[in-house]
């Protein structure tokens, strides 16, 4: 298992997904990660089709996607959320490589940034710690699938 994991971050609500961003390389870093990429998209509506390519390579131990959907005036929230969290899911489960969910869904931007580590715990280091517990979980799964 490639001890190499993969952050793709949405550019939209950046003042959200940079902090996510650092929580989860922090993350990384404490616990003796060093090789860890990150790419940038335009919004979370275009985090799974990274996510999924890059899973399919097989070169990451796990995919992180970090990004914050903050609920508006429209129902586009509905959509891009939604189609969000299903294309994640269907990344990891097409591929077998775990992408972690770390977009934050929220009513109000107070919300995001009480779980960005502005005002509050950093949700970019859940995902983090997510990521390093499935990669184990991935690794030991084949260990017993081997024999």
């Amino acid at each position: 298992m490639p001890a190499r994991y993969l952050i793709v971050a949405s550019r939209f609500n950046d003042f959200v997904t940079k902090a996510l961003l650092s929580g989860a390389q922090e993350t990384f870093a404490e616990s003796g990660v060093r090789d860890v990429e990150v790419l940038w998209v335009p919004g979370c509506f275009e985090l799974p089709t990274v996510a999924a390519q890059a899973a399919r390579s097989k070169r990451f131990a796990a995919v992180v996607c970090l990004g914050a959907v903050i609920r508006g005036e429209t129902p586009h929230f509905d959509y891009v959320a939604g189609e969000c969290a299903r294309g994640i899911m269907r990344a990891g489960l097409d591929t077998g490589t775990p992408v972690i969910f770390g977009v934050l869904t929220t009513d109000t931007t107070e919300q995001a940034l009480s779980r960005c580590g502005i005002k509050g715990g950093n949700n970019g280091s859940h995902a983090a710690h997510a990521a390093l517990a499935m990669a184990k979980t991935m690794s030991r799964l084949e260990e017993l699938t081997k024999s």
